[in-house]
């Protein structure tokens, strides 16, 4: 399910830019304030998990470009900026729980298993059966790398791709979640998704084409828009 891509837009100059300018798309949203820290341990779990174990062996060689690549069924790995952008956004810290709605690949979720740590879960949900059992391969690896392995020791969290069950978004028997990303876009906030939030979680979705971080504040959903990205299309009722 995961693909994106950001699009630049002309200032005027000739040079491109994010649609909300550069510093909006990881700037902190008024329902939470992003540590400093957060681009720097992003960049430091890219680092620990290269994205070439996550893709196809005929198009690892690529794997440092910076645009998607396709795994399969119309699916893509998505762009490394974007990736990074929307991790930054999430702000995942040591010990929480996350869900990963369009796992894809796995990279995403391995990605998530570093950021939340030993003490962290992720739980990754994935729609395309065929997707599964690579995604889980290579993140079973990464994991091991980690010193990980089926458990939370080492330096990743508990980390495990699902298949997306018939008429369920997301996995809310296992929540609420600290952070949720999601790798797919919506045209309208889930209300399913944010329901699966804790008090105070956050979530980093796409809908209508613009990046949006959501944090709950018990009923209250407190809502930013960072940059303009482009995704598939995110399937509510995964029997579809």
């Amino acid at each position: 399910m995961a693909t994106g891509e950001s699009i630049p837009e002309d200032d005027g100059t000739g040079r491109g830019r994010s649609a909300s300018g550069a510093d909006d798309r990881v700037a902190a949203g008024a329902g939470g304030r992003l540590t400093a820290s957060a681009a720097d341990r992003v960049a430091l779990a890219v680092a620990a998990v290269p994205r070439a174990r996550f893709l196809p062996a005929e198009l690892q060689e690529l794997a440092e470009q910076d645009h998607p690549l396709p795994i399969g069924l119309g699916q893509t790995s998505s762009q490394p900026t974007t990736v990074r952008d929307m991790l930054t956004l999430l702000d995942v810290r040591a010990g929480h729980r996350v869900l990963d709605l369009g796992a894809g690949s796995g990279w995403t979720t391995a990605l998530l298993a570093r950021l939340a740590g030993p003490g962290g879960r992720v739980i990754g949900v994935e729609r395309h059966a065929p997707l599964l059992g690579p995604a889980r391969e290579a993140l079973a690896e990464a994991l091991a790398d980690a010193g990980a392995g089926a458990g939370a020791s080492g330096d990743a969290a508990h980390a495990e791709i699902r298949q997306a069950r018939p008429g369920v978004l997301g996995m809310p028997e296992d929540g609420p979640y600290d952070r949720i990303l999601v790798s797919a876009g919506a045209d309208h906030l889930p209300s399913a998704l944010t329901a699966q939030l804790a008090d105070g979680g956050v979530m980093v979705i796409p809908v209508r084409e613009r990046m949006l971080r959501v944090v709950r504040r018990e009923e209250d959903l407190q809502v930013t828009r960072h940059g303009a990205y482009v995704f598939v299309p995110l399937v509510e009722d995964p029997s579809e």
